[in-house]
């Protein structure tokens, strides 16, 4: 028996979601246009199949694909109104603009499966080719296009139109463009409709339409049936190219990749940005593609540490914000690092000079090639120096003495004078070994006893 809960909703389903949004959609007045055109798509549907039945034709097959992916594009237009109408939420913070992209890439792709498919009945048709009736034939041609041009003239469908214009053209509008040019040459007042290229779907439904009129034409003169399954091939061919850059160009977009044509605009702003007053360095930066014509970007901003945070953070959104429509700035200051003189806490006598010091001694490992006088290996051609201090090394023992002299300056020194023939005389040994040694300095009265026990004393 679990807890009751009160006042809780209710989890709706898959379905109920569903038309949930679609109600939300069928309320706008500009969704029942597209939603008639779906209605009259889904007759036409019917009877294109019933016909290519009955023609046992290939070609009016893969024609009537055409006027199936009318029905997708007719679905992605809905998409983009339902898209207008939400708000961003807090799992898409983003917005819902990817849902089209997804919309188009997932329309291709299935028009090109479906070139696919045509493509492999047409390669079982060369093997055993049946005979083509003409009845309907040309009625089916002609009742598809009419249908194609009138849906994609009259609902203007905003995905496919910004896709069709930033995608790369087919191998199919660049054949036409060049024939464009050929008979705008002649007759210049074509130029504004063939120019600079053409609609691609518009195109591809006037040449699939062609290729089956030629192929009606053949049948009848002289029943050379061969002709429906090569026409059959050629608008397969025609819808796999001009569906491929679509699919490249929106597959991309869900990608989050930044759009060739603008990566130069976004060299020049950033090159700006990092010109302005404060402004240190920009790194960081990533655009990308949110949506069609949509992009977002992140970048990072190191400022000076007197430069004001809100005033570099308004020029730089005023800068990128023209190409950048969802931008995040982080700024951020300077930070100077100060070295560190210790990393541990000082003891509150190390100032103090106690009784007891710790002298670096240099190792006794290499003691048998380093010249008792220095710590440098000895030459034997060279004369002993003058004077001569031990060099302490890297590894250095330290040797704890006992200091029992006065030490009226702190530094362990007593006033007077030495003769200078003590130097040489005392001879030199290793400090705490027994030896005594002596020094010829500015300072009187050097102490000579440096170990524990002077020679032969206790």
């Amino acid at each position: 028996k679990g807890t009751i809960h009160l006042f809780r909703k209710s989890q709706r389903s898959l379905v109920g979601k569903l038309m949930h949004e679609f109600r939300l959609v069928a309320a706008d007045r500009r969704s029942w246009k597209i939603l008639l055109f779906g209605a009259i798509n889904l007759i036409c549907i019917g009877f294109l199949l019933m016909w290519c039945s009955s023609t046992n034709s290939i070609a009016l097959t893969a024609y009537t694909y055409l006027t199936i992916f009318d029905l997708f594009s007719l679905v992605t237009c809905l998409i983009s109104y339902w898209v207008m109408m939400k708000k961003p939420s807090s799992i898409y913070s983003f917005g819902f603009e990817r849902f089209e992209v997804l919309a188009v890439f997932a329309s291709t792709v299935l028009a090109q499966l479906g070139a696919l498919f045509i493509l492999k009945e047409s390669a079982e048709r060369f093997l055993e080719q049946p005979e083509i009736h003409t009845g309907r034939l040309l009625v089916g041609t002609f009742v598809a296009l009419f249908f194609n041009l009138f849906t994609m003239l009259s609902i203007r469908n905003k995905p496919f139109a910004y896709v069709s214009e930033a995608a790369s053209t087919s191998w199919l509008q660049e054949h036409v463009a060049d024939l464009s040019r050929s008979i705008c040459g002649i007759i210049p007042g074509l130029s504004s409709i063939f120019l600079p290229r053409m609609n691609p779907f518009v195109l591809i439904d006037i040449a699939g339409a062609l290729a089956l009129c030629i192929t009606y034409m053949l049948i009848e003169i002289n029943n050379y049936f061969a002709v429906d399954t090569v026409s059959a091939i050629a608008i397969a061919l025609m819808t796999f190219g001009t569906m491929y850059p679509m699919s490249v160009y929106s597959g991309k977009v869900l990608l989050q990749t930044t759009p060739p044509h603008v990566i130069g605009q976004l060299d020049k702003l950033l090159r700006e940005v990092s010109t302005l007053d404060g402004v240190l360095e920009v790194r960081n930066e990533h655009f990308w593609t949110l949506g069609f014509g949509t992009l977002a970007g992140s970048v990072h901003v190191r400022i000076r540490r007197d430069a004001n945070e809100q005033m570099v953070l308004a020029h730089v959104t005023n800068r990128l914000y023209t190409l950048v429509s969802t931008l995040t700035v982080q700024i951020f200051k300077d930070d100077w690092i100060r070295p560190t003189l210790s990393s541990v806490p000082i003891a509150n006598n190390i100032l103090n000079i106690s009784d007891h010091h710790v002298i670096p001694m240099p190792s006794l490992k290499a003691a048998d090639n380093l010249n008792p006088v220095t710590s440098t290996p000895a030459k034997p051609s060279s004369p002993p120096p003058e004077f001569s201090f031990d060099t302490p090394g890297k590894n250095v023992s330290p040797v704890i003495l006992l200091n029992t002299q006065t030490r009226p300056y702190g530094l362990g020194f007593n006033h007077g004078s030495a003769p200078y023939s003590s130097v040489l005389n005392q001879g030199f040994g290793i400090p705490g070994m027994g030896a005594t040694q002596g020094f010829r300095t500015g300072f009187t009265n050097v102490p000579s006893r440096y170990g524990t026990n002077a020679r032969g004393q206790p």
